[in-house]
C-alpha cells in the first residue's frame, strides 16, 4: 500500500496566492481605492461648488422634514442631499471606468478576436488550396500511370 502525501497547508496557500487572478484582484483593489480618492476629490472640488452656485456647497445639507419641526436630532429628516452626492459619485465612477477601462478593453478584445478569425480563415483557405493541389497531383500521377501502362 502506498500512501499519497497530501500537500501541506502552506503549499496550498502558496499555490492559491500565485494564481494570476488573486494578484489581479489585489491590484484592482489598490487601484480602486486610489481611484475612489480621485472621484471624491472631483465631487468635492468641482461638482459640489457647481451645486453650491444654486444652493449650498455641501450636499449633505439638503434635506426634507417629514415631521412638524426638525431641529437638531428631533424630527424625521430625509437626507436626500447625501443620497444625491453618493449617486453623483457613483455615476462619475461608472462613467470613468466605462470609458477609460471597459470600452477600450472590449475594443481591444474585439480586434484580437477579428485577427484570430482572419488567421483561421486564411488557414482554411490555405488548407483547401493545398488539398486541391494534392488532388491535382494525384490525378496527374494516375493519368501518367494509366498512359504508361497503355504504351507497354
Amino acid at each position: 500500500m502506498s500512501v499519497k502525501k497530501q500537500p501541506s497547508i502552506l503549499q496550498g496557500f502558496k499555490a492559491f496566492l500565485m494564481r494570476g487572478n488573486v494578484v489581479d484582484l489585489a491590484v484592482a483593489v489598490v487601484i480602486g481605492a486610489a481611484f475612489t480618492n480621485i472621484v471624491n476629490a472631483v465631487v468635492k472640488g468641482i461638482i459640489n461648488p457647481l451645486v453650491g452656485a444654486i444652493g449650498t456647497q455641501n450636499l449633505d445639507n439638503y434635506s426634507s422634514c417629514l415631521s412638524a419641526s426638525c431641529k437638531g436630532t428631533h424630527g424625521i429628516q430625509l437626507m436626500w442631499g447625501s443620497v444625491l452626492g453618493a449617486a453623483l459619485t457613483f455615476l462619475i465612477t461608472a462613467t470613468v471606468v466605462y470609458f477609460l477601462m471597459v470600452l477600450p478593453m472590449s475594443k481591444y478584445l474585439a480586434r484580437q478576436e477579428a485577427r484570430k478569425k482572419a488567421r483561421e480563415g486564411t488557414q482554411e483557405v490555405i488548407e483547401v488550396t493545398e488539398l486541391e493541389v494534392l488532388k491535382e497531383i494525384r490525378d496527374a500521377l494516375v493519368a501518367q500511370r494509366g498512359s504508361g501502362h497503355d504504351q507497354r
